[in-house]
């Protein structure tokens, strides 16, 4: 086993791998960012190391700074988490080569084979895995797409290889919408995944999305761990998560695990991942399936996720597997130590995803301090953070705060607890998606599991979040300025950019008014005309140049903001006088994209 592993990644995730480790007796290593100098995960660790500024090409995507730290620190191991380096086979392959220090993940090659959507495509229909009708090759032009449309008839989805979470997908009705979306697509893959290759399924109006958790390790064996239900989404971003899925037969259930292994095993896959497929008819009765002369199969392989996923929490749950810890003994060189036959899941789960967001406004990111933080506690229920009361939710990665998992010996009871849970779940300073989950579990169609993952987007009333956020929102949730450091009599130092804690014992500390001093952020004002960030994030294009004229609404710069392709639009017309901007460029909430005069 190993004795020392550094985690490549931060937030709630990290601390959950920590956790594993401790258990292990393995001793842990934190990586952290200028923006994360006091985050809880590097609160947790035995040791934290700054790898970089802010923004997260810098720091958390910075794959030689990460593994020159796992050197520097002895660390023998390094688990990726999920997001930033989790999928790229690149970083996988610079651990691999290092000298005594081991990748925590499937190999480098396995995962370039499967996180390209095309290879992954060909490797699960050689094992005999249904796949949703498509190409396997990329194509090169938007012709090329229109062609398939024809041929697919559409609705079409042009999907980025390297892509996930939606990002990277753009779902065409029509011959017009073509030649914008292909763009689109091919831009969002190579901001997002450095890849801008792309390829076209034909798209499924309103499946339900289950995935199944897998765990192989290097001696051939590969288990299940049955299937998730992730249909309730935003925009293809999960939002809530259940396990198992309250849709699914028992035929078509083993149907799905069984397939699953199958592809994984005739992938040489090895470590934690999950297998994600479409299912069209998920109501169909045990008696339909049992006929066995259906012409097409209601299930379709769509991707397969070479890490943990956020989720992984719910299958925890329901099953009593540490996934995190067996990919720790996997990586090291162990042997499952259970039968497929030995898994058995025990009622229900659900994970609630609490962002720092307002569901009243489109879900849009609520940075800011959390002037009251408190969690639930009692039966059945378990909170997976990184956070504590005081603490920022920063603009500059991604808006959670937490997960909230509730288990139950039925899915009814489950929904009884996280009722509580939710209803005692106190936080105060930002907005979070707390209103909208309890407003979820008095939905009738996601109560009966008949939402699919266009219910969201398409069918749920505006309204009804609203009202909800009314009802149940935080007080004082659009306040802003940081809250006041409380007294403390230790100092937080980094010497040649490790982090240390050193106790004062004169008197206490103060901490300098203003935050950590990058700079004024209350809000400077500026000169008539121009237009400006309102988030921290990355300028993925820029739509206009000097001189052009714009008219209210028009898109001038697209801005990706934690994890979200975001227009930014003129709120007036006028002409351009100046583009301050350029594509790549990272920006701060405040600063001036353009002017118009």
């Amino acid at each position: 086993m190993f004795g020392k592993l550094l985690v490549a990644n931060r937030g709630e995730i990290a601390v959950r791998v920590m956790a594993a480790c401790e258990e292990l007796g393995i001793d842990t290593v934190a990586v952290y960012s200028d923006a994360d100098r006091n985050a809880g995960h590097v609160r947790y660790a035995d040791e934290a190391y700054n790898v970089g500024p802010a923004p997260a090409a810098e720091s958390y995507l910075d794959g030689e700074a990460i593994v020159d730290t796992a050197r520097r620190a002895g660390a023998d191991a390094i688990h990726p988490g999920y997001g930033f380096l989790a999928e790229n086979a690149d970083f996988a392959r610079r651990v691999e080569e290092a000298d005594e220090v081991t990748w925590v993940g499937p190999g480098s090659a396995t995962m370039e084979r499967l996180g390209e959507k095309t290879k992954a495509r060909t490797v699960m229909a050689d094992a005999g895995v249904p796949v949703v009708p498509g190409t396997n090759d990329p194509v090169e032009t938007a012709a090329e797409v229109e062609k398939l449309g024809e041929e697919y008839g559409y609705p079409i989805a042009i999907k980025a290889e390297g892509g996930g979470g939606g990002r990277g997908m753009q779902i065409v009705r029509e011959a017009a919408e073509v030649d914008d979306a292909f763009e689109t697509a091919r831009r969002e893959g190579e901001a997002y995944f450095d890849n801008g290759s792309v390829y076209v399924e034909k798209y499924l109006d309103s499946p339900k999305h289950i995935e199944v958790q897998i765990l192989a390790d290097e001696h051939g064996n590969v288990r299940h761990l049955g299937e998730r239900d992730c249909s309730l989404q935003r925009r293809h971003q999960k939002v809530i998560e259940e396990a198992p899925s309250p849709a699914l037969s028992k035929e078509l259930r083993e149907e799905i695990g069984d397939a699953a292994r199958r592809g994984v095993r005739d992938a040489g896959y090895t470590n934690a991942g999950t297998v994600e497929f479409l299912v069209e008819d998920s109501v169909a009765s045990e008696t339909e399936r049992g006929r066995g002369d259906a012409a097409e199969p209601q299930f379709y392989f769509m991707e397969v996720n070479t890490r943990i996923q956020v989720e992984h929490t719910a299958t925890e749950a329901v099953t009593g597997i540490d996934i995190v810890a067996e990919q720790i003994r996997i990586a090291a060189g162990e042997k499952l130590g259970f039968e497929q036959d030995d898994v058995d899941i025990d009622g229900h789960a659900i994970e609630f995803r609490i962002n720092a967001e307002n569901p009243a406004a489109e879900f849009a990111p609520t940075p800011g301090p959390l002037e009251t933080y408190d969690p639930p506690s009692s039966v059945g229920v378990r909170l997976d953070h990184a956070v504590a009361q005081g603490d920022e939710i920063g603009g500059d990665y991604d808006s959670m705060i937490g997960k909230l998992i509730v288990h139950g010996p039925d899915r009814e009871r489950c929904f009884r607890r996280s009722e509580r849970a939710l209803k005692h779940f106190g936080v105060e300073g930002v907005h979070t998606t707390i209103p909208f989950h309890r407003q979820m579990l008095a939905d009738e169609t996601f109560r009966d599991g008949a939402h699919t993952t266009k219910y969201l987007d398409e069918e749920l009333d505006p309204d009804r979040l609203r009202e909800a956020v009314e009802r149940w929102g935080p007080d004082g949730a659009d306040s802003t300025g940081a809250p006041a450091a409380p007294p403390t009599q230790t100092l937080t130092v980094e010497v040649d950019g490790q982090r240390f804690e050193v106790l004062v014992e004169d008197g206490l500390v103060e901490a300098p008014s203003g935050g950590d001093g990058d700079g004024d952020s209350n809000g400077a004002s500026v000169a008539a005309g121009a237009i400006t960030a309102e988030m921290q994030g990355t300028i993925l294009s820029v739509e206009v140049g000097a001189g052009e004229t714009v008219s209210a609404g028009d898109v001038v710069c697209v801005l990706e903001a934690m994890k979200m392709e975001n227009d930014v639009t003129a709120s007036a017309g006028g002409s351009v006088a100046e583009v301050a901007v350029s594509e790549g460029d990272s920006v701060d909430q405040g600063d001036t994209l353009l002017r118009l005069e």
